[in-house]
């Protein structure tokens, strides 16, 4: 256990020394914010959908860390290539317990990404609607966070360049995200984009700070606590896997 707190911190510190990646990491979810909440807000609203900034901030949340977390993988690979990686994993430890310190410190960081967005957003409009509830939506936090950062390690572990991790990482993310139902309602949506809906894990980490923070949940809160861990406790296991795996 102290080899995870070990990683687990060491993740944590390299974030707060990289001082421009904290503040580019936000500048995509600030953008989406304000110019897709404040623009669309009137359309939103003659729609009879009320305030699309109090729709639209759990999708944005819930972007932050999805980008933060799942480009976690690049620090795999870019480890592999320069060698770093090598002089961790000849350390006497599994190499489950060095993947689980890595995604721990990593899903940590996407998770505080995720509530300075939200802190943001409450300083441009956005209310909580039961603060009885704020710490679940911590929780859905850190399980998208986990969820995305063993999905990235996973494919981290598998790949040897950063090209390849950029062309699956583009081709993966960007779906992920708009087909989550993150900028728009899925009540109304054509039946076929739901059933694609449904099969996007993102959609329930959405679906879930959405019932936590403004009380509209699509599914259950307790559908998305539960799809959302189990297929967190299958990633996790499938990186630990796959990680284990790489060749030094």
């Amino acid at each position: 256990m102290r080899i995870i707190y070990i990683i687990w911190l060491r993740q944590i510190k390299r974030y707060f020394r990289a001082r421009a990646r904290i503040i580019g990491s936000l500048g995509q979810p600030l953008l989406f914010l304000l110019a897709i909440g404040f623009g669309f807000g009137p359309i939103f609203q003659k729609a009879g959908q009320g305030n699309y900034i109090q729709f639209i901030t759990p999708g944005i949340i819930a972007m932050s860390i999805l980008f933060t977390s799942i480009f976690s993988g690049t620090e795999v690979i870019w480890e592999k290539q320069f060698g770093f990686l090598k002089e961790t994993l000849v350390a006497p430890v599994s190499r489950s317990l060095i993947m689980i310190g890595r995604t721990l410190g990593s899903a940590t960081v996407a998770s505080l990404q995720g509530i300075i967005v939200l802190a943001i957003s409450s300083a441009i409009g956005f209310r909580i609607q039961n603060y009885a509830l704020l710490p679940v939506s911590l929780v859905f936090m850190f399980l998208i966070s986990l969820f995305f950062t063993s999905l990235g390690t996973a494919i981290g572990s598998m790949l040897e360049d950063m090209q390849g991790f950029q062309l699956i990482m583009n081709f993966l993310v960007m779906p992920l995200f708009f087909l989550s139902g993150s900028l728009f309602p899925l009540d109304n949506a054509p039946k076929a984009l739901k059933i694609i809906a449904a099969l996007d894990p993102l959609t329930y980490g959405v679906d879930g700070l959405r019932g936590t923070l403004i009380n509209m949940t699509q599914y259950g809160l307790s559908i998305d606590l539960l799809v959302l861990s189990v297929l967190t406790i299958i990633f996790v296991a499938i990186g630990s896997y796959l990680f284990s795996k790489i060749q030094i």
